[in-house]
């Protein structure tokens, strides 16, 4: 929200009180606080009619600091905080007349008592900063009042917004803020994190996340689930400016040495996303939305991927597998599927998983709508007049009240009669439309739940799933979140459509809600809505099974290969395998995000930050520490990318490709930019049907560009997410040393190495290793070349 005409002036709507002097300091716990005036006090007069900014600063876990800033302390709000593991840690507080230091950690906050100033420095560099009228109370829209009898002055009303605005230094760049479709660095763009159903062609998100990130190594997390108007060197080409409506501002400033470890930090305090089950990371197909189907229809497509050898992993059925007009009661449509649980039975016996679509809103005339009426499990319209309904997606819909426990417990009891019945996960539409001209179960400001709501939904969703499936198998396909919702995934890029524009849209929203601190993310292939031509299918199908999870889903028309040309079914054969063998790589990758909060899609930004060509790529990501994808968003099947420094091998070719320089080439549709990075140990699976397999057994391990003095290291988990091997590779001069560390038998491993390793004909060579059934827990094999 602007508050400025220019740099210069001030909007005349605004009546702003600025910070101008840090008057009062002192030591609290964990910190300290500034009394900020809104002028110089020089004297005892100018200590008389001034307007006050606090500012506290605390410790809230290690590199991290809160800033809480207020002007009226006694103002009260029912606010939402997000969810936080906080650990304060050790404080330092000096002050003297000129300024005010406190160390924590590898932080250093510095405060200029003579001219309003307040500077975070890490390593001696100063990070940003907050100075002249860059902390505000804003009184907005204040009436014009005289002290004249029924005009007193100490009435005139106003709405309040606090501000505060942090500076860039030249060439800052600014990422994330949630999963945004607009160009992937937010400089120069206004951010409302407000979450709507807006599609993916739009400024509208649909996962609104207020933190971002820098690439000077910090982050902010601004603590408020109300709508923060963010102006990204917007309305003050210097600053990140943020406000929020009332009188007191939050926000968590996140150090790190490098964008990884921002991110990490950032996680660690929100929440570590949880792990998904192997299984997911397979092949999904859909009914699609509003195509016309029953259990003969779903079972020809399941067969029909079946006849091609094509691997499918799980089979989703899309809103109308309940009754029209009825969403969402939870109840299959018994005109369409007479016997859903048979139906559910023959279907595992196939070895499919199944996924139903919901959402959080029950049409009226129901059973699940009477019921919830009656024991007072909906919001309620502010006016007192009952439940408060909507007719704009299904008839006199209500939002079930997930501030009232019961009202949790009795939505995840109607959910527990479908996981019995065979369902085994859930995709969570919807959570956007929350209206707040209504009252909460806890009395919770409606404007603060408008984005939090989609939070408790997916929790109440993802919790009764690890009640009854285990932790190991909880998995959700959600739509909409905020802060801390990548505790719940995976996520889906929303409602795109069947163009190349939109396919580069949806990876720029991905990239952007990667950088704010979710691991695992989807889309539709093909687009969402219109029915795609053959030729985006096929390149859509490679960015698709090139994600970390992998689903077939339309609107008006189905998306199953056949549909579009017989060179479609092989595409998405080729991929969907591809993808299998990766899984031992890919689920590697996804243990460590589950550990450490690093996305499995990564920007190129995050994996090379130092790099300062990457900055603004946001057509080509890395997938884990060590591949490299370049999408291809044109009919002519060019693409152009950037390869970092070193030496990349082009994983379906075998090509060597010298780094640090734009490369332009022509692909069909059996390729694209596909990159493996040197110093790469890369496990390959031994099967290609499924995404859920031992992945130790006849395991291939490649060796890519293993450089003198460097050292390689991969750990392979089970299907549980624990470590069962680790294997590291080091290379001196003539040879190479490998280490695995085993905790299974019958091990079986190729090793390649393609910059040695090359027959005179050009093919490559293979130097196999079979071990087989090995005592020791470390074995060493030694390769002379």
């Amino acid at each position: 929200m602007k508050f400025t005409e220019g740099y210069w002036h001030r909007s005349e709507r605004s009546n702003p009180v600025y910070a101008a002097q840090a008057y009062k300091i002192e030591k609290i716990k964990n910190g300290m606080r500034v009394v900020a005036p809104e002028k110089k006090i020089e004297s005892r007069a100018d200590a008389l009619n001034v307007g006050t900014i606090t500012v506290e600063f605390t410790s809230t876990a290690k590199n991290i600091i809160s800033v809480r800033s207020y002007h009226h302390q006694g103002y009260e709000v029912k606010d939402v905080e997000f969810d936080k593991n906080t650990d304060p840690q050790p404080v330092e507080v000096e002050i003297n007349e000129k300024e005010a230091l406190m160390k924590v950690n590898e932080i250093t906050i510095r405060i200029d008592r003579e001219h309003w100033n307040y500077q975070f420095e890490a390593e001696g560099e100063i990070l940003t900063s907050c100075g002249f009228r860059n902390l505000g109370y804003m009184r907005y829209d204040r009436e014009i009042s005289s002290m004249l009898p029924g005009d007193n002055y100490l009435k005139a009303d106003y709405d309040p917004y606090m501000l505060t605005e942090l500076s860039l230094a030249p060439g800052e760049c600014v990422y994330g803020l949630g999963e945004r479709f607009t160009a992937f660095v937010k400089n120069g763009q206004v951010v409302e994190t407000w979450n709507e159903d807006g599609g993916t062609s739009s400024q509208v998100a649909y996962k609104s996340i207020p933190f971002y990130m820098t690439s000077r190594g910090y982050g902010i997390l601004v603590d408020h689930a109300d709508n923060v108007s963010f102006e990204v060197a917007s309305e003050k080409v210097e600053y990140v400016g943020f406000s929020v409506p009332g009188e007191e501002l939050r926000y968590q400033f996140i150090y790190g040495k490098n964008n990884k470890e921002v991110l990490s930090n950032y996680t660690a305090l929100t929440g570590r996303p949880a792990l998904p089950p192997a299984w997911s990371f397979g092949l999904w197909l859909s009914t699609s939305f509003t195509t016309d189907y029953d259990e003969e229809t779903t079972t020809s497509f399941i067969q029909g991927m079946r006849d091609r050898d094509i691997p499918l992993d799980v089979f989703h059925f899309d809103c109308f597998w309940m009754e029209e007009l009825n969403w969402t009661n939870l109840e299959w449509d018994q005109r369409i599927f007479p016997d859903p649980e048979a139906m559910l039975k023959r279907y595992h016996e196939k070895g499919l998983k199944i996924s139903v679509w919901i959402n959080p809103y029950l049409a009226q005339g129901t059973e699940m709508f009477k019921e919830a009426q009656e024991y007072g499990y909906l919001l309620s319209r502010k006016d007192g007049k009952g439940v408060k309904q909507i007719d704009n997606w299904q008839p006199g819909m209500a939002l079930v009240d997930f501030t009232n426990q019961e009202a949790a417990e009795w939505f995840q009891g109607n959910l527990k009669h479908l996981l019995d019945m065979g369902v085994d996960c859930f995709k969570t539409d919807f959570g956007e439309r929350i209206p707040v001209d209504v009252e909460y179960y806890d009395g919770s400001k409606p404007e603060a739940m408008h984005n939090y709501y989609t939070h408790l939904y997916n929790r109440a969703v993802f919790e009764v799933l690890e009640e009854v499936k285990g932790k190991e198998e909880a998995v959700l396909f959600a739509r909409s979140a905020t802060a801390g919702g990548q505790q719940f995934p995976v996520h889906w890029g929303g409602d795109s459509t069947a163009s190349y524009a939109s396919m580069a849209e949806t990876l720029r929203g991905g990239l952007s809600f990667a950088m704010s601190g979710f691991s695992f993310w989807s889309h539709d292939i093909g687009g969402f809505e219109r029915t795609t031509n053959p030729d985006l299918y096929k390149r859509w199908v490679q960015f698709g099974l090139l994600s970390t999870h992998s689903r077939l889903h339309g609107s008006e028309s189905y998306r199953v290969p056949w549909n579009f040309d017989e060179e479609s079914v092989e595409i998405l054969k080729k991929f969907t395998k591809l993808k299998m063998t990766l899984m031992p790589y890919l689920y590697s990758m996804s243990v460590k995000a589950k550990e450490s909060g690093i996305p499995v899609m990564r920007p190129m930004v995050l994996e090379f930050e130092r790099d300062p060509a990457v900055k603004y790529l946001d057509m080509q990501y890395m997938l884990g520490d060590s591949l490299l994808v370049a999408p291809i968003f044109n009919k002519a099947g060019s693409a152009e990318y950037y390869l970092p420094a070193g030496s990349w091998t082009h994983y379906l070719t075998g090509e060597v490709k010298e780094g640090g320089r734009w490369y332009q080439e022509k692909y069909d549709y059996n390729s694209l930019p596909l990159y493996v990075r040197e110093n790469t140990i890369l496990p390959v699976g031994s099967r290609n049907d499924r995404a859920e397999y031992n992945y130790q057994n006849d395991l291939t391990l490649k060796l890519y560009q293993l450089q003198n003095n460097r050292k390689a290291e991969v750990e392979i988990p089970d299907i549980y997410g624990k470590i069962a091997l680790k294997v590291e590779a080091s290379k001196e001069k003539d040879r190479i040393i490998i280490k695995i560390s085993k905790l299974a038998e019958n091990l079986k491993i190729k090793i390649y190495d393609f910059n040695e390793f090359k027959a005179v004909n050009g093919a490559e060579a293979e130097i196999e290793a079979n071990i087989l059934k090995l005592s020791a827990l470390e074995k060493e094999v030694e390769i002379r070349l």
